[in-house]
């Protein structure tokens, strides 16, 4: 018995002590694994291939407000808008001119490749929609200060061409661009009024090119700065606005973020689309296909102007709260961008105009994403393009249009991890820790209770071994106690103590 004892105790000390380093070691082993995994190495496997061909199906959905009253518009009233779409598109990303440095940085270029996606679409590309010409109105307010001489040529040059404020084209012209012989006249006659040439369409720069020549740091020696932005075309800020902050290229390339991130940490990318850095804050734990997540979304100040956050003086000039002039970096275009329907934005912003209705469940962007890897899961962002135009004095074609900011469309891009991707994502970021994670606290439970099994087993014979004395009464617990007594007494004293209890008996 005290054999089997002692063998189930050590047995469960035993496994107790397996139990507890597999509490201690377990975390260590998967920083570490994360570490050499999420490098931008092409020994690191997965997350390698993930980075180099995104497995995550990306989409382009666009939602154009079509202009109902474009003569009441010339007139002064409000514009009344109708929101059309979706119009989705297909986009496919690739990494193109992948080059590796000896600084632990790695180079590349990624191409953009957009489809009509037909089946989720509420509309073809052949649909007509009516909008502003962006051409006369964004023109008419960059000749605006011109004498009045210059513009009352640029004003007949209009005429001849049949130009008016407002058009109606097909959503595949509006996007991937038209013919207008307005465009060379004006390059020929008003060299710089039109920073472009041949067609001219709202995403006709996006398809079928890249974002710019990216090097970002491989995470090689420093796994905290994987996927962060060392130069972009070879800069390390941009001169597009008006403070060091604002110009600062920061963060990584959108798509992958450093691992171990922590509810303080901010989501920093910088947007080649957007001309700045962007910053996401978070918003909440939660759960994407089963797999641990934060979400990561816009805070208030995205688009704030100056006044309401001081910070972002550096991209004024500005106007209304929540929208940001990008004209500087959109050939002085007057566009501005912002969240859809205005959302988060000054209230006299989409009450300007009629058909707006801004929300947070429909128009705010998210990410969702891992936070031990930095692979997002679930991605949303939506963005919203707005002209402002007005009436110019000497360009009729402008009539008297009040000042406001007339929204073109927005558009949301969404991905979401699909596929064998996210089968082997959840087997190693998921089911493997799970299993160690169980295996710990099994082998701690088993160990105790086989130690506290040897222990009753180790007590029961212990007691066995106590002696038990039966219970006498009157003169027979006085002899037997003198009896006791006599056998460790001399032989003398004990004849005297037997001699007295027998006097005592008589």
């Amino acid at each position: 018995m005290r054999v089997r004892a002692w063998t189930l105790a050590v047995a469960g000390a035993l496994l107790v002590v397996a139990g507890t380093v597999l509490l201690l070691v377990t975390p260590a082993i998967m920083r570490r694994q994360v570490k050499a995994k999420v490098q931008i190495d092409p020994a690191s496997g997965m997350a390698y291939t993930m980075w180099r061909d995104i497995p995550v199906p990306f989409y382009m959905s666009l939602y154009f407000f079509e202009v109902k009253n474009p003569q009441e518009i010339l007139r002064g009233e409000k514009p009344v808008l109708v929101q059309r779409g979706p119009y989705i598109y297909r986009e496919y990303r690739q990494k193109s001119n992948i080059t590796f440095h000896n600084n632990n940085t790695v180079s590349y270029r990624e191409y953009r490749r957009y489809y009509f996606y037909p089946d989720g679409s509420a509309g073809n590309e052949s649909d007509e929609i009516v909008l502003p010409n962006m051409l006369v109105l964004s023109a008419a307010l960059m000749v605006e200060d011109w004498p009045y001489a210059l513009k009352f040529i640029f004003s007949t040059a209009l005429k001849t061409f049949n130009e008016t404020p407002f058009i109606k084209k097909t959503v595949k012209e509006i996007m991937w661009g038209y013919d207008d012989p307005l465009i060379d006249f004006l390059n020929r006659i008003f060299p710089g009024v039109m920073p472009f040439k041949g067609k001219f369409g709202l995403f006709a720069e996006m398809n079928n090119s890249d974002t710019g020549l990216f090097t970002v740091h491989t995470g090689v020696g420093n796994i905290s700065k994987v996927h962060v932005i060392d130069n972009w075309n070879g800069i390390k800020k941009v001169n597009y606005w008006h403070s060091e902050q604002c110009n600062k290229i920061d963060g990584t390339a959108g798509e992958m973020w450093p691992p171990f991130l922590t509810p303080s940490d901010l989501l920093t990318f910088y947007s080649p689309d957007s001309c700045r850095t962007l910053e996401l804050v978070f918003q909440k734990s939660d759960w994407t296909f089963d797999i641990p997540t934060f979400r990561y979304v816009a805070p208030k100040t995205m688009f704030a102007n100056g006044t309401v956050y001081p910070p972002n003086q550096g991209f004024c000039p500005c106007r209304q709260s929540g929208v940001l002039n990008v004209s500087t970096c959109r050939h002085n275009s007057q566009v501005f961008i912002s969240h859809p329907h205005f959302y988060n934005g000054d209230p006299t912003l989409w009450e300007a105009v009629d058909g707006l209705h801004p929300s947070e469940k429909d128009h705010a962007l998210f990410i969702d994403i891992h936070p031990l890897t930095g692979i997002p899961l679930n991605v949303s962002i939506k963005l919203q393009l707005s002209l402002y135009v007005k009436a110019v004095q000497g360009i009729t074609e402008t009539g008297n249009m009040q000042p406001v900011l007339l929204p073109l469309l927005w558009f949301e891009e969404s991905g979401t991890i699909d596929g064998p991707a996210v089968n082997t994502f959840y087997y190693f970021m998921v089911v493997l820790p799970a299993i160690c994670q169980y295996l710990q606290y099994i082998l701690l439970s088993a160990g105790c209770i086989l130690v506290v099994v040897a222990l009753a087993l180790g007590i029961v014979p212990l007691k066995k071994q106590v002696p038990h004395r039966k219970k006498v009464s009157g003169i027979a617990a006085v002899s037997q106690e003198v009896t006791e007594r006599s056998l460790l007494l001399p032989a003398d004293a004990a004849n005297t103590s037997l001699g007295q209890a027998r006097y005592l008996m008589d």
